[in-house]
């Protein structure tokens, strides 16, 4: 049976309680034809939170695993989803904030994980105001209120943090409330990384969505399973100056995850590299 029917009209669990559903269901049901039930019933902010009062004792994935496991235990299903994200700095510069998205697509019954992503620049501020018009200013430079912000007395190390501010009337009491607990005369924001007060990352997580669609309907041509994917690239295309092999890829490496098939295939680009993209030639 190809991979997009055989989840057609299956349920598919989906344990959030940030709203998540919203932009993951469609994908899904488009793309394999499934109906993504979101289930509750269970704080998903015990396993980890952003604004840090608990912190995330397991990787992403394993984060994903516990939260789909759950998920489909509460619900019933064979089939579970679970959506984890981290924000960092970005890989180059170091300098920029960055946010990766994995979706986990659990099937049960065949013992079939796979593992959607997508990353890119995240909406991830901080900053501090001694009085309301500073702080206003501040936060309708950084996208509020739709965007949504949190706020502590002082400095991001304070615990009292008021989460999902979400209006100009609540950031007004919130800055007021904190800046009365203040012992410093400053009033921390953060931007609000919950996928439901962060547009940002809610679009991020449709394109993991979107991704991990794609990999359901790639199929290992060895067993059969969904996920055959590319894992990495074999560099060395030739620089069209000195002729040397550079760093640009030639080759896309396709696995599976399950039976680890694994094959070569050429990439369609030119012959030769660009000298600038030589370390010979473009030191």
């Amino acid at each position: 049976m190809a991979m997009p029917l055989r989840y057609r009209q299956q349920v598919v669990s989906l344990l959030t309680n940030h709203g998540k559903e919203r932009v993951i269901a469609p994908v899904l049901a488009q793309a394999l034809g499934c109906q993504v039930c979101r289930v509750d019933g269970f704080d998903t902010d015990t396993l980890g939170s952003f604004s840090r009062e608990t912190p995330r004792l397991t990787s992403a994935l394993d984060t994903c695993r516990r939260k789909a496991e759950i998920g489909m235990g509460l619900a019933h299903t064979a089939l579970g989803l679970a959506s984890e994200g981290s924000f960092n700095a970005d890989p180059w510069s170091g300098l920029l904030p960055w946010n990766v998205e994995i979706l986990l697509f659990i099937d049960a019954p065949h013992g079939w994980e796979i593992v959607g992503t997508a990353q890119g620049p995240a909406h991830n501020h901080v900053f501090s105001a001694p009085d309301w018009a500073g702080l206003s200013a501040l936060a309708r430079q950084h996208g509020f209120p739709e965007h949504q912000l949190c706020l502590r007395p002082s400095n991001a190390h304070d615990p009292r943090v008021i989460k999902g501010i979400d209006s100009w009337e609540g950031l007004k009491r919130a800055f007021d409330t904190c800046l009365q607990r203040s012992d410093q005369g400053l009033v921390h924001a953060e931007s609000e990384l919950r996928a439901f007060g962060n547009p940002t990352r809610m679009a991020m997580i449709e394109r993991a969505a979107h991704d991990l669609a794609q990999k359901i309907k790639q199929i290992c041509p060895q067993c059969h399973s969904p996920g055959y994917q590319v894992v990495s690239h074999r560099s060395g295309l030739p620089c069209a100056a000195c002729g040397l092999p550079t760093r640009m890829a030639t080759h896309a490496v396709w696995r599976c995850a399950c039976c680890q098939h694994s094959h070569e295939a050429a990439l369609a680009q030119a012959l030769h590299a660009d000298p600038s993209r030589c370390d010979r030639c473009n030191p």
